[in-house]
């Protein structure tokens, strides 16, 4: 025997509750349930009951894509990622994250491959469709982009890759290598060498510049470079390749992948950590902690630069001046057992 009251019940429960069920349901305008869901201050507390409960008995979620085209307020904001995974991306997401839940912020991640160009029509269609108040790229955008506002959406771009996902600008400062190479050269070490990373990135160019400079400014030159590639390998076979006679006592790695390559290819010669050779890295991998001896290394604030992107971000959509940048470097150095005065 078919139950039909059952059916029908069913029936009607299935289909989304709208403003409109609430509105006769609590026996008010869908005007005062629009009022509600604004969380009007001044609202009569029993009518605010009654609504409530009806809420609560048809089960009614707002149209969010309704509301915020009316509105113009989703409470939510897009972020634009790199295609390419790396290392940096997510602690900057961490920190965007935080900044955006502070001020009552959902967050949208997305990423989009091809051109700047490309991205950017990505961007423009996604800020313009209503479903959120901003966008903020951590992938690189066109030049022009940063103050071109759609009707709905700010874009706010944070220019810390290239084009192809590199680091530039402060993830491409190399000056704490001078800081590096001073306190090694202060702890007696005359002979240095520096292992890079892939040329093609500013962060390689900029770390191997700095150790020129700096190496021949303290007049310890000559200042041995090996081009590398990011890799152990790069930093083993350039261990491997040192004389055996006045080789280098200190290496300044561009990575602490290529440092955990340097320290191989030091032990496989017979070299002990730090006692023939002093070796720092770059980046702060958590591993680097955990060696035996701990590697000294730079640590990059990846979050630091997520919540400086998204309080500018805050501030553009609630039109209040652009906030300072963070007063703390953004590189940190950490120094561990894998540096010590070189052996007499």
């Amino acid at each position: 025997m078919t139950d039909h009251g059952s059916t029908a019940e069913q029936g009607a429960t299935s289909r989304r509750a709208t403003i409109w069920g609430v509105a006769e349901a609590a026996g008010v305008s869908h005007q005062t349930v629009s009022r509600y869901l604004r969380n009007d201050p001044k609202m009569r507390p029993q009518t605010a009951d009654r609504i409530r409960r009806a809420v609560a008995e048809l089960d009614y979620r707002p149209n969010l894509a309704a509301r915020s085209m009316r509105t113009r307020r989703s409470g939510r904001v897009a972020v634009l990622l790199p295609a390419v995974a790396t290392y940096g991306p997510p602690q900057i997401l961490s920190g965007v994250m935080e900044v955006a839940h502070e001020h009552g912020y959902t967050i949208e991640a997305f990423s989009v491959e091809g051109s700047s160009t490309e991205r950017f029509e990505r961007v423009l269609e996604i800020a313009d469709s209503g479903q959120v108040e901003g966008v903020l790229a951590l992938a690189p955008l066109p030049p022009a982009s940063e103050h071109r506002f759609p009707e709905r959406a700010a874009i706010v771009a944070s220019a810390d890759y290239d084009d192809q996902f590199r680091g530039v600008g402060e993830l491409a400062d190399g000056s704490p290598v001078t800081d590096i190479v001073e306190h090694l050269a202060e702890l007696g070490h005359r002979r240095f060498l520096h292992v890079t990373g892939a040329l093609d990135f500013a962060s390689a160019r900029g770390r191997r510049d700095v150790f020129v400079e700096t190496v021949e400014r303290l007049g310890l030159g000559p200042a041995l470079v090996v081009e590398g590639d990011w890799t152990a390998e790069a930093g083993r076979d350039a261990v491997l390749a040192l004389a055996d006679e006045g080789h280098p006592t200190a290496v300044v790695a561009a990575s602490d992948v290529v440092a955990a390559g340097v320290v191989q290819g030091a032990r496989e010669r017979g070299w002990t950590i730090p006692g023939d050779l002093s070796v720092t890295g770059w980046d702060n991998h958590q591993l680097g902690a955990y060696l035996e001896p701990t590697l000294t290394t730079v640590h990059v604030d990846h979050r630091k630069l997520g919540r400086a992107a998204m309080a500018r971000l805050v501030a553009t959509l609630r039109s209040e001046p652009a906030p300072p940048p963070p007063e703390l470097p953004l590189n940190t150095i950490i120094w561990r057992g894998s540096t010590a005065p070189p052996r007499a």
